[in-house]
């Protein structure tokens, strides 16, 4: 009897399908803050035993990671410099981004790979800067195969007086590579190559380098919105003052976060309330919205890639691509605070239909959702500015939706 050989489609399937339960695993916990089940809890103490005889029973068992970062005013965000703080900040609602890589902190797995010249484990980094490297490669191998092609069948042309295919050679093999056939022919650009020759002088030299310890110097760089939310909302995080290194309170971090947009000859945290008390601050209305996404369940992450405020994942940028591209558009309630605001917010005067038929097209052809998102600014002449020393002035503001979508006749007639 014949043995069964696996496939490469099924093979490539039950990888895909490893590493999406892999995924799944590392990145269960949507929140950094984690209520464990009846069979995760600690064994329970003496007093809750006693209680439990009484018929109390005690209250759901929550693991907070009390996660620190340092406030940075310069940059407007808050860093997060203790790994293990910041892989679980990642993993457990995909908050911040590493400031040395495009979205995880892989900078030392980058720097570990380089150093072993890994063929495999690449990071997502390496796997993007490898692809962008062959393509490169393929079109210039495929122009020179077009003008080779070309100049031989008009070589044909002017000798014989005939003409020849600058597809298919004679022998019907294909003159002009594919993209889906093509192989390299040379080592691509921008990986790394060692020769035998080079490898036999640096072997002493790589044992002495993996010997050293790489120091990672990448950390997690919070959004202002992302630090508050972890603070204020879910108690997880303590911001502290980069000066002193003491925990700042939250009257405190209420406001530094507000001055952060104020212009400032220091770069120290201003840990005192504003000089103008304003509704219109740019981290009120963009927490504002960060907060009413948030709250909802999406992963919120920045979208200045595809000339967006926001993006919104359905669980995260590991498993599927944003859903929705978010524009926020600032409406004062009052057209006078407007006037007499001190801050130029984006998106405050009306589109031109030729900047928001860019935009659509920027997201709808990779596949998102264009929504503009339009936070109302309370008007000072009808709510007093003194609510502003608290959060409790997020009860002010509210937020509509309105989806975009490009028309298509050919394709929407039925």
């Amino acid at each position: 009897m014949a043995s069964f050989q696996p496939s490469s489609r099924s093979r490539g399937s039950q990888k895909a399908s490893g590493r999406k339960n892999e995924n799944n695993r590392i990145y269960a916990n949507p929140l950094p803050v984690v209520f464990l089940e009846e069979s995760d809890r600690p064994p329970p103490a003496i007093w809750q035993k006693a209680l439990g005889l009484l018929g109390v029973h005690p209250l759901t068992h929550v693991l907070n990671p009390h996660c620190e970062g340092f406030f940075d005013a310069a940059t407007r965000s808050v860093w997060v410099t203790d790994m293990r703080h910041a892989m679980i900040l990642w993993q457990r609602g995909f908050f911040g981004k590493g400031d040395l890589s495009r979205s995880e902190p892989s900078w030392l797995a980058r720097q570990i790979n380089a150093r072993k010249q890994a063929r495999t484990g690449l990071t997502s980094e390496e796997v993007t800067a490898k692809r962008r490297a062959e393509r490169k490669q393929f079109k210039l191998d495929r122009a020179r195969a077009m003008a080779a092609a070309a100049a031989e069948a008009e070589a044909k042309f002017a000798e014989e007086g005939r003409i020849i295919s600058t597809m298919y050679a004679e022998d019907g093999t294909r003159i002009i590579p594919s993209a889906a056939t093509w192989k390299p022919s040379q080592p691509v650009e921008g990986s790394t190559q060692v020769s035998p020759s080079d490898a036999e002088g640096k072997d002493d030299d790589d044992e002495d380098d993996e010997d050293v310890p790489i120091e990672n110097v990448e950390h997690l760089q919070l959004t202002l919105p992302e630090a508050f939310f972890l603070l204020w909302n879910l108690d997880c995080l303590s911001v502290l003052d980069p000066e002193t290194g003491n925990a700042l309170t939250l009257g405190q971090i209420w406001c530094a976060f507000q001055n952060a947009h104020v212009p400032s000859p220091s770069l120290s945290p201003g840990l005192t309330p504003p000089e103008h008390k304003r509704f219109d601050n740019p981290f009120l209305v963009n927490y504002v919205a960060y907060h009413h996404y948030r709250s909802l369940g999406w992963v919120v992450k920045n979208g200045i890639k595809f000339c967006v405020d926001y993006l919104l994942y359905k669980r995260g940028p590991v498993f599927a691509h944003a859903e929705f591209a978010i524009v926020l558009c600032p409406v004062y309630e009052d057209p006078a605070d407007q006037e007499s605001s001190p801050f130029k917010l984006h998106n405050t005067t009306p589109f031109s239909w030729s900047w928001l038929s860019t935009l659509n097209r920027v997201n709808a052809q990779v596949q998102k959702t264009l929504i503009l998102s339009y936070v109302t600014i309370p008007a000072r002449s009808r709510v007093s500015d003194d609510v502003l020393g608290s959060p409790a002035c997020f009860n002010h503001y509210s937020v509509r939706e309105v989806v975009v979508r490009r028309f298509i006749p050919a394709r929407m007639r039925d």
